[in-house]
């Protein structure tokens, strides 16, 4: 079953959900996990795929578009059209709604930041998951 960890930003912090899944990212790729960003359109991907490039100076996380890059050889895939892949692990969703493909994968990560629209979605996601029985954690970060 997959495992779902939603990851909120405190109060007081900076950044949004776009840094905070720059950082997960990072952290994620430490384990050597493979990552699919599932975005939910061509805008955020374009935006999401800058910023990796540029969040932090120190950093490289090596990355790409799915149809613009070879899948095999990224260990970092950002989809704006909902296409999974079923070769990575886990799945950091930036869409607001559930992604239908959610279970191929081992874990999912939801980062929530301060924007009220954004919050409303992620309390229904977590419904969605918490009412199907899928193992839920919690973490507030700042940034």
């Amino acid at each position: 079953m997959t495992r779902i960890d939603f990851y909120s930003l405190e109060p007081h912090g900076t950044g949004d959900r776009f840094v905070l899944t720059c950082r997960l990212v990072e952290r994620i790729r430490a384990t050597g996990s493979r990552i699919l960003i599932h975005c939910p359109d061509s805008t955020q991907a374009e935006h999401l795929d800058r910023l990796l490039w540029t969040f932090r100076e120190d950093s490289f996380i090596p990355h790409g578009r799915i149809g613009q890059t070879d899948h095999a050889l990224t260990p970092v895939l950002i989809s704006g059209d909902g296409t999974p892949l079923d070769e990575d692990e886990v799945l950091i969703n930036l869409a607001p709604e559930v992604p239908t493909f959610f279970s191929r994968f081992a874990r999912l990560c939801e980062p929530i930041d301060r924007d009220a629209t954004q919050q409303e979605a992620g309390r229904a996601r977590y419904r969605y998951y918490r009412d199907r029985g899928y193992p839920l954690h919690h973490h507030r970060l700042s940034l």
